[in-house]
């Protein structure tokens, strides 16, 4: 099996520090794939045609693109592609605050940013109207003297970026190894039943069943609370598991499909690329070239 070539990157965070704020100016991507301890949002403007990976999305980002990303395992990078630009600006902040429940992050005010923090395990991204409410806030982060004005500047960013309804989860849960999580009790049996079944055939008559509803009741039920249906949500479930094992495993397409509940290599094939734009063997292959060992 082939050694993984993920870099750990260290952060330049010592001690008590807070945040490490760098902004730059570059005419190209050039650092491999990583992932790190610490929170980090990253901003990105006149690149154009970069390609954007989180986790198993895989995306051409636009003139900005804002990422939050919260989870030490999720590994990310954005690389050159097609983007032409020889005036790119990336402002990458990078912070180490807590946030449970009893810290100042579990009061009131500051609840919908914790949420956020959850929810950007998987990478949150943002669209172009939430970024450009905190553009200038962003722009002039780097030139802020004073630590304290910095850190209460930068909370003010995360909680306007908190009040987005549109953000985008980007890694899958499966693949970013995050727990499913639902307001709904009945829902969250499901998921779970679900995330520990999927390699299986998953019946509908069951699901309702754990639900204490009929298959029909709980189908509409499913869709109202997640805003899938069904069989998107199980398909997405397998396809993060499949990705996450071509990663991480040197087993065949053919293991993986069958593995993670597809009962069929073509159809496994062809919703791999339907869904994430590449072929399993593609998708493997990027990765790889996108890697260095360390």
């Amino acid at each position: 099996m082939e050694e993984r070539r993920i870099i750990h990157e260290i952060t330049p965070l010592m001690g008590k520090d807070v945040l490490y704020i760098a902004d730059r100016r570059k005419k190209e991507f050039t650092y491999p794939i990583h992932n790190h301890e610490v929170f980090e949002l990253n901003f990105v403007e006149h690149a154009a045609g970069v390609r954007r990976i989180v986790g198993d999305s895989n995306e051409v980002i636009g003139e900005y693109d804002l990422v939050l990303i919260t989870s030490p395992d999720l590994e990310h990078v954005w690389e050159q592609n097609t983007c032409t630009s020889d005036d790119i600006r990336e402002i990458t902040v990078q912070f180490d605050f807590h946030v449970g429940e009893d810290t100042l992050f579990g009061r009131t005010p500051f609840l919908s940013v914790t949420k956020m923090m959850n929810e950007a395990r998987k990478g949150l991204s943002f669209p172009v109207s939430a970024i450009m409410k905190v553009y200038g806030l962003l722009d002039s982060l780097s030139s802020i003297k004073e630590g304290f004005y910095a850190v209460i500047q930068f909370l003010t960013i995360l909680y306007e970026l908190s009040k987005c309804p549109d953000a985008k989860p980007l890694a899958s849960s499966s693949f970013a190894k995050i727990a499913v999580e639902d307001d709904s009790r009945r829902i969250l049996k499901v998921k779970n039943y679900i995330s520990k079944n999927y390699m299986e055939e998953v019946r509908l008559a069951m699901l309702a069943d754990i639900a204490g509803m009929s298959p029909s009741a709980f189908s509409r039920f499913f869709k109202l609370h997640t805003g899938r249906n069904l069989t998107d949500y199980i398909i997405d479930i397998r396809l993060g598991a499949a990705s996450r094992m071509l990663v991480d495993t040197s087993r065949s397409v053919s293991e993986i499909s069958f593995g993670c509940g597809f009962n069929n290599l073509s159809n496994f094939n062809r919703i791999f690329k339907k869904k994430k734009g590449c072929s399993p063997t593609e998708f493997r292959e990027n990765y790889r070239k996108t890697r260095i060992i360390v």
